[in-house]
């Protein structure tokens, strides 16, 4: 008996301690609110280092002077901050307030009716717009000549196993911002919701935001003027000496006889222009599809260039007279379909068993100028599937301000385009120079950036008439930081 009770009072004792293991965590633990010399979002130096240091912040504060500036803030600044903000997760004006516990880092932030007023007049008129334009082209220039200098040096798309080495690619595609609640310019969209239908071109080379339009939830997905707006705004954002080749691609509302003939018709002696555009199928298309013998189908690639088994690729321009008409070369590409296509195949389609798809290109016999291969079935058919990733680019610039609209007026609404495009910008001109080498950070997502670096904590100390922002040196992510910091700070000055 006396045993059996020795050995309850042991086994009670193991119960207690597994439940102060379990919730003891908090013993002696006390929460307040009275410390001095922290920083949080530390991460926001890195952003802000690199818009200074690229000239990004004198460039915009030198459009806003010219045009009279603003008696108490450099509206450069502003934007900056603002999209350092956004680039922190900042959905909301309002939100800007989130950097006003960096004060002692970068000063008193702008209250909202300051951004306010410094948003409004880039929606007004096309002159601020514009201004800004051409200084963010500037910037830009300067910058991609910065990342080619890195080890890494600019990055080129791999696309089946082939390296697009000296291809600028730019990927245009609309979307669909939801508005909550009665916003100017706000109109059903055709997915029956409700809100804002910007189109957009990005470079897939670097993930920066070239151009963006701010339209309304009604505007069509194939209005050719906005796409040539567009397309313009985005070439003239790539610097001077990187317009000798750009490959453009553009889902099926791209493909409209004036933007074709206006991407056939940007070929110079000095520049080769080559596109992807998708194709709606038409009853001649699948008169021509069913004409193709078994022996004209050839495997598809994957994008790391292995054979796909269940796809095929055939070329379709020699049987369909819209190729002529269109001036193009059409290619058809077709796969088992899903349960969720079956709904929505052609005769043909459930005749044969394949669900058909076809774009069309000016990539001709030649191909892409020093890319072997390039004029292959199979390779042009990867390459326009790579278009795909633009999604990626959608995903992560609504997770960068765009995800909401945060004004009831159009004006600011398009001046919160604009900090958004700078955020993104910020975001992949810090990696591109001060993580190029990183294998987790380089490509990371806005979401994985402010888990590890943007979001970091830190203490600010004054030793010697210096600053220093301190972080844990135990956080896993520490010498990426310090890393980053350190190129940034490296960088030359503008000129």
């Amino acid at each position: 008996m006396q045993g059996c009770e020795c050995l309850d009072q042991i086994h009670s004792r193991i119960r207690c301690t597994f439940q102060v293991n379990r919730t003891g965590w908090d013993r002696r633990l006390s929460v307040r609110g009275d410390g001095k010399g922290l920083v949080g979002h530390a991460g926001a130096v890195l952003l802000r280092k690199c818009a200074d240091r690229v000239g990004l912040t004198a460039a915009l504060g030198g459009v806003f002077a010219r045009r009279g500036g603003s008696p108490v803030w450099d509206r450069g600044v502003v934007l900056i901050q603002l999209a350092v903000a956004i680039a922190l997760g900042a959905r909301s004006m309002r939100q800007i307030a989130l950097l006003a516990h960096q004060a002692p880092v970068f000063g008193d932030p702008p209250s909202d009716s300051t951004v306010r007023r410094v948003l409004e007049p880039v929606g007004a008129d096309a002159g601020p717009a514009l201004c800004i334009a051409r200084a963010r082209a500037k910037v830009r220039a300067r910058v991609w000549a910065l990342i080619e200098a890195t080890e890494a040096g600019l990055p080129w798309l791999s696309v089946a196993g082939k390296v697009l080495t000296g291809w600028v690619v730019i990927d245009l595609d609309a979307t669909l911002i939801t508005a909550h609640s009665d916003k100017q310019g706000a109109a059903p969209t055709f997915k029956k919701g409700y809100g804002f239908h910007p189109l957009a071109a990005w470079c897939a080379n670097t993930q920066e935001c070239l151009a963006m339009l701010l339209r309304e939830g009604s505007a069509g997905s194939n209005t050719v003027t906005d796409h040539l707006r567009v397309l313009g705004e985005a070439i003239r954002q790539i610097p001077a000496r990187r317009r000798a080749k750009i490959l453009i691609r553009v889902d099926g509302a791209g493909a409209t006889h004036d933007l074709v003939e206006h991407i056939q018709g940007l070929n110079t002696t000095r520049r080769t222009v080559r596109f992807t555009v998708g194709w709606a199928i038409t009853g001649v298309d699948e008169a021509a599809i069913a004409k193709l013998p078994e022996s004209a189908w050839q495997a598809a690639v994957r994008q790391d260039g292995q054979v796909h088994p269940e796809a095929g690729v055939a070329e379709l321009t020699h049987l369909d007279p819209r190729a002529a008409a269109w001036t193009v070369r059409l290619l058809v590409r077709r796969v088992r379909p899903s349960r969720r296509d079956a709904a929505k195949l052609t005769a043909l389609e459930k005749q044969t068993g394949w669900k058909y798809a076809i774009t069309a290109t000016n990539l001709g016999p030649r191909g892409m100028r020093g890319i072997a291969g390039s004029h292959q079935v199979a390779f042009i058919d990867a390459v326009h599937r790579d278009h795909a990733e633009v999604e990626d680019r959608v995903r992560t610039n609504k997770a960068m301000g765009l995800g909401n609209l945060p004004s009831a007026t159009w004006n600011v609404n398009v001046g919160w385009v604009l900090a958004a495009n700078l955020a993104a910008d910020l975001d992949a001109w810090t990696r591109l120079l001060g993580l190029y080498d990183d294998a987790e950070l380089a490509r990371a997502e806005p979401q994985t950036m402010r888990y590890c670096l943007w979001h970091l904590p830190a203490r600010l100390v004054k030793h010697a008439r210096q600053r220093i922002l301190k972080i844990s040196g135990t956080w896993p992510w520490k010498q990426a930081f310090l890393t980053c910091w350190a190129r940034l700070c490296a960088l030359p000055a503008p000129t």
